[in-house]
Parts: C-alpha cells; sequence; structure tokens
C-alpha cells in the first residue's frame, strides 16, 4: 500500500522573518534618541544668540524669583508697549533662567568634546614603543585618583576659569581614552598591512591617519559618549560646588549652584537646568550603549 505524501497548504499563515518591519527601529531607539537629543541640544549651543531672548548676565532686582511664564509689559520710547514673557521665570537676581539654560548649553558642550585630547596621546604612545613606558606610567599614575577629587585639586591650584575647568576634566579623563586607544594600536600595529606600509616606506603620520586611527574609530566613538557624559557631569559638580567656571559665565551647573538656597520656595531654578543636564546625560549614555551593541557584533541585538 501506497502512502500519498501530504502536501502542506500554501493557505497557513507563515511567521513573518524577524528584523523587518520596524525591527530596526526598536533596535535603533537608542541610537535615534541619542542623537536627536544631541543634536538638539548642538543646535540650541550655537544659535544661543538668537535663541536667548535676554543677556544671560543682565541684573533687574525688580523681578527677583518669577516664575515660569511671568508677562512683563515694557513701555517703547514710542508710546507703545511691548509684552515680555519670561518662559522659565528669574533666578534671585532677577536673570532671566532661559536665556542662562541656552547660553549654559555651549559650556557643557565644549566641556563634553575635549576628549579628543586622549586620541592624540593614544595613538603616540602606541605606535611609539619607547615613549609607550613614559606615558603610561605617568596615566597609571592619574587613574589612581579618583577622578572629582583630581579635578578639584586641579581647579584649586589655578585661577577659576573655563580654561581651569578644562584642565581639570581633562586630566582626570584622558587616561581612560589613552589606555582605550593604545590597546587598539598595539594590535592593529601587528597586522600584515601595517608591516607591508612600514616595509613600503609610508612615514609616520601617514601610516597613523590611514591604517591605524580608521580601527580605533568605532571603539572610540563608544567609548567617548560615556567619557563625554562624565565630563558634563564633573563640570556641573564643580560649579555646583563653587570652584567650577565663576557664576557670571553660564552654565547648568552653575545655575543650579545659585538657585538651591531657595529650592524649596522656587523649585524653577533648578529645574529646568537640571532637566537639560540629566537629558543631555542620559542621551550620551543612550547613544553609547546603542553605538555598542550596533559596532560590536558580538553585542548585536537581534530583533
Amino acid at each position: 500500500m501506497s502512502v500519498e505524501p501530504t502536501i502542506l497548504g500554501t493557505d497557513s499563515a507563515a511567521p513573518a522573518p524577524k528584523g523587518r518591519g520596524t525591527g530596526w527601529l526598536a533596535r535603533d531607539a537608542g541610537i535615534i534618541f541619542g542623537s536627536f537629543v544631541i543634536l538638539f541640544m548642538v543646535v540650541i549651543a550655537v544659535t544661543a544668540p538668537w535663541l536667548g531672548t535676554k543677556d544671560p548676565a543682565e541684573i533687574n532686582p525688580t523681578l527677583r524669583n518669577r516664575t515660569p511664564g511671568y508677562a512683563q509689559t515694557i513701555r517703547q520710547d514710542d508710546g507703545s508697549t511691548r509684552t515680555f514673557t519670561y518662559r522659565m521665570g528669574t533666578d534671585s537676581l532677577g536673570r532671566d533662567i532661559y536665556s542662562r539654560v541656552v547660553y549654559g548649553a555651549r559650556i557643557s558642550l565644549i566641556i563634553g568634546a575635549t576628549i579628543a585630547v586622549g586620541l592624540v596621546i593614544g595613538l603616540i604612545s602606541g605606535y611609539i614603543r619607547w615613549l609607550d613606558a613614559i606615558v603610561m606610567r605617568l596615566m597609571d599614575g592619574l587613574m589612581a585618583i579618583p577622578a572629582i577629587l583630581l579635578a578639584i585639586a586641579l581647579v584649586s591650584l589655578f585661577r577659576a576659569g573655563l580654561l581651569s575647568v578644562i584642565v581639570a576634566i581633562v586630566v582626570p579623563e584622558v587616561p581612560r581614552v589613552v589606555r582605550l586607544v593604545r590597546a587598539i594600536v598595539l594590535s592593529v600595529r601587528a597586522e600584515p598591512y601595517v608591516e607591508a606600509a612600514i616595509c613600503a616606506g609610508t612615514s609616520t603620520p601617514a601610516l597613523l591617519a590611514r591604517h591605524i586611527l580608521p580601527n580605533t574609530i568605532p571603539a572610540l566613538i563608544v567609548q567617548g559618549t560615556f567619557i563625554c557624559a562624565s565630563a558634563i557631569l564633573i563640570e556641573a559638580i564643580l560649579s555646583f560646588l563653587g570652584i567650577g567656571i565663576p557664576p557670571e559665565t553660564p552654565t547648568w551647573g552653575n545655575i543650579m549652584a545659585e538657585g538651591r538656597g531657595l529650592f524649596r520656595l522656587y523649585p524653577h531654578n533648578i529645574f529646568f537646568p537640571g532637566i537639560c543636564l540629566a537629558l543631555t546625560v542620559l542621551a550620551v549614555n543612550v547613544l553609547g550603549d546603542g553605538l555598542r551593541d550596533r559596532l560590536d557584533p558580538k553585542l548585536a541585538r537581534r530583533v
């Protein structure tokens, strides 16, 4: 007796293949969110002179601690009136918090972008063998000191200002970038194509730029996002403690430091810069997680 083969019907619903449809959105949601927020903050920082409604350092004692949305009617020279709205209220000196928050984005993002110093040191240290021992012993010594304590000590040695804060933040953070880049450079340097370029007489700057630097970019982007977030937080901590950038220069940390004494009565003095700081750091960290999952095949998510 012969058995007829069973033919599966074509009307049965087959499962949809994974990774299609909205899968890319779920997989790259962190990258999309982080990139959007960071791009938004960069646009705010660049266009601060146009987005800011008033001079961030302008003091008006008659408008102290106004709540968000407070409107002031100003009479013009020609007899007409103009209504000005303080979107985020004013601080204890009558300064416009909205303008100070907008201008404060500039300083915070500049601080976060200073990690590029570690890239250069790591490239040179990993490629030039005799210099590697000297540089890495110095980096080990810096990493033995907690970053925030080292930053406070460095700020205390110099006069308060943007340059001293940048130095105080870069010095503790650079060793992490240097060690990462150095490890990649040491592994790439042993590759056959690099040895072939050396035998062909390629100069050291050209070798670093063409063959070694491109291999460090993916790992550096991931690590750089986390260090950028850490640098922004350290600047805010230093400004909050009153040993960072002078109070007349608006930063998110400065704004929160000046408003902490009246936080119970006027929470808006801390709320708005705090939200911007938290959102920026969150976006940078989420972007770093997303890039790590994207660039590292071992950690890649399969949706």
